[in-house]
């Protein structure tokens, strides 16, 4: 192989799935994060780097993040996940984040440094799949540039006692478009079940999280069926008659769910519990603070809910 060959074969996109968090997302940054916004930048740098060698506690993604690096020693192979650190830190005081990655033994080896700038910009040049943050403004952005994105909401954070990695997901306006659930805010349940049942056979439109969905699938389908460390589970407050649209729709773009969940509105919270979510993904505010006080909970700012009043 020529140079030129070996340069080009480098280039090529992989087949991982890749997920970029931001270092607050990763580690527990609330201290130097108030003293950044109540001193400046200045006092900020001072104490991370006064710090450096003072490992990070651990952030809301931080398990979530750790299982899903466990995927490659289950593989053969090139690895076939990985996680890119983002971060507003310059590289100077991202020092002491990546100190904490290596005394974690996190195999992350990428990172964007952006000294107070925004990181979103990266996301895609990095070809991630997902991107996970503390700031919405940063997550908003991420949306529209067609990338499944969600701000974690604080506390929800719970340690699982095994190494399966369970993902959970509302339906519309995270994993479908929010078509169906613009008719029911604008028209009520009674509207919104009518015109769920006469369009049972017509797919929904993909959400934003549709793309993130057919990657995990993908991986998954390396492993057996029951030695796969990957489960999914669709979490939504939808109830019959309006969950054949639901079926037919992941039916028609050949994607399968591990559990499907149709609540008719009850609370979500318990159910997530049950099922042991690493992490769900919601684009309700009030959804996702009810779910966060049993799982790791992501906002995704999209769709009708999501409007500014």
């Amino acid at each position: 192989m020529t140079m030129s060959e070996a340069t080009q074969a480098q280039a090529k996109p992989t087949n991982k799935l890749i997920i970029a968090i931001s270092s607050r997302a990763l580690f527990d940054l609330r201290e130097s994060h108030q003293i950044y916004e109540e001193q400046g930048v200045e006092a900020f740098s001072a104490y991370q780097i006064e710090r450096e060698n003072d490992v990070l506690p651990k952030g809301e993604a931080f398990s979530l993040v750790e299982k899903f690096l466990q995927i490659n020693s289950r593989l053969d192979g090139e690895p076939r996940v990985e996680v890119i650190l983002l971060s507003r830190n310059s590289a100077d005081t991202g020092l002491r984040v990546f100190n904490s990655i290596e005394h974690y033994g996190l195999n992350i080896s990428r990172a964007a440094f952006c000294n107070g700038g925004s990181p979103y910009r990266y996301i895609a040049p990095f070809g991630c799949h997902l991107f996970l943050s503390t700031d919405g403004s940063d997550v908003r952005r991420a949306l529209e540039q067609g990338i499944a994105a969600a701000t974690l909401i604080p506390g929800g954070a719970r340690q699982r006692g095994d190494d399966t990695l369970r993902f959970a997901f509302d339906g519309d306006a995270v994993i479908f478009s929010d078509e169906a659930e613009q008719i029911f805010k604008r028209d009520g349940l009674a509207a919104f079940t009518t015109a769920e049942r006469a369009s049972a056979r017509l797919p929904l439109q993909g959400g934003p999280f549709k793309g993130f969905l057919e990657a995990l699938q993908q991986l998954q389908s390396e492993f057996r069926p029951e030695q796969c460390p990957i489960r999914t589970a669709l979490v939504t407050a939808r109830s019959a008659p309006a969950h054949e649209r639901v079926i037919r729709t992941l039916r028609a773009w050949n994607i399968r769910i591990d559990e499907s969940i149709f609540l008719g509105g009850l609370p979500k919270g318990e159910f997530l519990g049950a099922f042991g979510a690493d992490v769900f993904f919601d684009d309700q505010p009030n959804h996702c603070a009810s779910a966060a006080a049993h799982v790791a909970t992501g906002h995704v700012p999209h769709g009708v809910a999501n409007l500014e009043e």
